[in-house]
């Protein structure tokens, strides 16, 4: 079935799974898993680049010339702090595709909305491809893309929970409400919660723990390249719709009837 490509910020990213590169065994575990993926996007926390106990900088594993690098504000808990952050990617050569996180509690992680959209508004000035982490608000992801946003990412679930999407019908809401891509990002845990997201019409999906926290980070990372391509393939096809009762799959019109006497 014909699908056209995701494209974020002019770039063409033929794999609609984004994968984020913390939390990894080791970073050569890391490199085998973003392999496995078949991702085109990575994401890479910004204050997180260099490991010197790990033997060098997270980018030595990353090859540039099959990936594209997503920087992200993880760790930002003010717009003036993810904006500085981004200019900081910016002057270090990662671009500016930028993944924007600004959190508003250290527990939960939910975002600020109100300091996710004060960047958003700056960032999208400056000249920035703006993908921010919210919640699964259609009213908030509507503020974002008049602000500049080029895609929203609503979470599923809260970041690292494993819980998959606790409202379908909240992202329904979202797909109608904007028209820039919907990215679900957080809360997947394992590959039904990926084909979830995708058979309900999202245009892709980041993930980061529910692969690296894998007992087997690789082959999590293959079965969710495929769930994936499952969900959005299971989307453009059509699904059935749901009924209370059944339906014989043998239709009986026209069948003649032996029992009659």
């Amino acid at each position: 079935m014909y699908d056209t490509s995701l494209w974020l910020g002019g770039r063409e990213l033929k794999s609609r799974l984004i994968v984020g590169t913390g939390k990894y065994p080791s970073l050569e575990n890391m490199k085998e898993s973003l392999e496995a993926s078949g991702a085109d996007l990575v994401t890479v926390a910004v204050r997180r680049v260099s490991f010197p106990d790990q033997g060098g900088s997270l980018l030595d594993y990353i090859d540039p010339q099959r990936y594209t690098l997503l920087p992200n504000t993880a760790g930002c808990y003010t717009a003036d702090e993810a904006v500085r952050t981004c200019y900081l990617a910016r002057e270090a050569g990662l671009g500016t595709l930028v993944k924007l996180e600004v959190i508003g509690d250290s527990r939960t992680l939910f975002p600020d909305c109100e300091g996710l959209l004060e960047a958003t508004r700056t960032l999208s000035r400056e000249g920035f491809t703006v993908l921010p982490y919210t919640n699964d608000d259609p009213v908030m992801a509507k503020k974002l893309e008049d602000a500049g946003a080029a895609a929203v990412m609503p979470l599923g679930a809260p970041i690292g929970s494993g819980l998959g999407i606790r409202n379908p019908y909240n992202m329904k809401l979202i797909l109608e409400a904007v028209h820039v891509p919907v990215i679900v990002d957080a809360g997947v845990g394992t590959a039904s919660d990926a084909a979830v997201a995708m058979e309900l019409g999202c245009d892709g999906v980041l993930m980061n723990t529910a692969i690296a926290g894998a007992k087997d980070p690789v082959a999590m990372a293959t079965a969710m390249k495929l769930a994936v391509e499952a969900g959005r393939l299971a989307f453009k096809a059509g699904r059935i719709g749901k009924k209370l009762y059944a339906t014989a799959s043998s239709p009986l019109e026209g069948v003649p009837d032996w029992t009659a006497s």
